[in-house]
């Protein structure tokens, strides 16, 4: 037998042997295959219908909030949306935050840098104003830099306009 078909075997074996792991569903041992992958309410775990996942955070509680032109109030709609994260944050301690601020791409790359900021900056403080601890989120600018889309019209830039909370998991240790 060649070295390499040696390898292959043992490489078999070893991909088999890691599937044999009779827990590798969770508590039950996976005797009956029932409720594999399942989170506490049911949910397929990670789906967007675990509320626990960061999947759940984006598409239904929200991951942006947009602005109106030049400026970094956070609006009512905006607010409910960030009522959702912060609950979600609460209630998820294992993940962190950067929230990403953009701008449309009117004015200068200086000027539309500092406007990301200062609407990156007005959402962790909303935040942090809910009870989500300030060591767990991050802020940072990319301007104009990165558009969700391209084009020079007002439909283009309001979904510009926005501050952009990316999750991101990491124990928190103190």
């Amino acid at each position: 037998m060649t070295l390499f078909k040696k390898a292959a075997v043992v490489l078999l074996m070893l991909a088999t042997t890691a599937c044999t792991n009779p827990d590798r569903f969770g508590g039950n041992g996976g005797a009956d295959g029932a409720g594999a992958g399942l989170g506490a309410n049911g949910a397929l775990a990670g789906s967007a219908n675990d509320p626990a996942s960061p999947l759940f955070f984006n598409q239904t509680i929200g991951d942006r909030v947009l602005f109106a032109v030049d400026t970094s109030t956070i609006t009512p709609e905006g607010q409910t949306i960030l009522n959702g994260q912060a609950q979600w944050l609460l209630a998820n301690a294992d993940y962190r935050a950067v929230i990403e601020g953009h701008a449309d791409e009117q004015g200068t790359r200086e000027y539309n840098l500092a406007l990301g900021q200062r609407r990156a900056n007005a959402v962790r403080e909303y935040l942090v104003s809910r009870g989500v601890p300030s060591q767990r989120l991050q802020v940072t600018s990319f301007g104009k830099e990165r558009p969700v889309q391209v084009c020079s019209n007002e439909s283009c830039y309001s979904q510009n306009r926005r501050a952009v909370t990316v999750l991101s998991f990491s124990a928190i240790t103190s």
